[in-house]
């Protein structure tokens, strides 16, 4: 590899044994789409699946895939693992409630101010 003014030999800029050379078989299921495929990985896992061809192979379960992403679908999918959806529109309409009130409150308030300057006026 040539560097400006420098020549390196490739050697020294790679690093030895980097990647890893443990892959095997394993079957990854999108558990929201009902949706597997086999593929090479160094994933670990407890779990095994039997697959179409027979054999058995470690299983990991993803909570999304292409079968399931909307970018990949065209349809937007929402996906709540942990309450996260729910309370955010729990917060949002804790908000607009909080808005209307002290809307409400600053009306009442102006009322009663212009009441007294027409009291005080008479």
């Amino acid at each position: 590899m040539t560097f400006p003014n420098k020549t390196v030999k490739i050697e020294q800029i790679m690093k030895k044994d980097l990647h890893p050379t443990s892959y095997r078989p394993v079957v990854f299921q999108d558990e929201s789409a009902d949706f597997a495929f086999l593929t090479q990985s160094t994933a670990t896992s407890s779990q095994t699946i039997k697959w179409e061809d027979g054999n058995e192979y470690p299983l990991v379960k993803v909570h999304i895939s292409s079968a399931s992403h909307p970018f990949f679908t065209g349809e937007e999918k929402i996906i709540d693992t942990e309450g996260r959806v729910d309370r955010f529109k729990a917060r949002a309409e804790a908000a607009a409630a909080r808005k209307e009130a002290l809307a409400s409150k600053a009306k009442k308030a102006a009322a009663r101010a212009t009441k007294k300057t027409d009291t005080a006026e008479k």
